[in-house]
């Protein structure tokens, strides 16, 4: 009887196994997980440095009293928007240059 219950344990690992093969055949590789959380990451480095350094330049332009609305919160978006694009550059190039990466 223990015999018989081993072999049926057996195929049905043998079964799981080959499902579980199947699925991954046809689902999100690692390498291509990882370009996507990287990719997302950028993004949302991106959105937030811009964000910030445009707060920086409207709070400069309310709260300083210099008078110098609404130069000050583009001058710092535009500085956002170049940190934002460097960054992104330089994520990038370190993402290519990682041995890891087969994409």
């Amino acid at each position: 009887m223990a015999d018989n219950n081993d072999q049926h344990s057996g195929d049905d690992l043998d079964r799981r196994i080959a499902d579980a093969q199947a699925r991954r055949k046809h689902g999100v590789t690692n390498a291509e997980g990882r370009a996507e959380t990287r990719g997302w990451a950028v993004g949302i480095e991106f959105v937030g440095t811009v964000l910030v350094s445009g707060f920086i330049g409207w709070a400069i332009d309310t709260w300083a009293g210099l008078g110098t609305a609404p130069w000050a919160m583009i001058v710092f978006l535009v500085l956002g928007f170049a940190a934002g694009v460097r960054r992104a550059i330089k994520t990038s190039a370190q993402f290519d240059s990682d041995p890891g990466n087969d994409g």
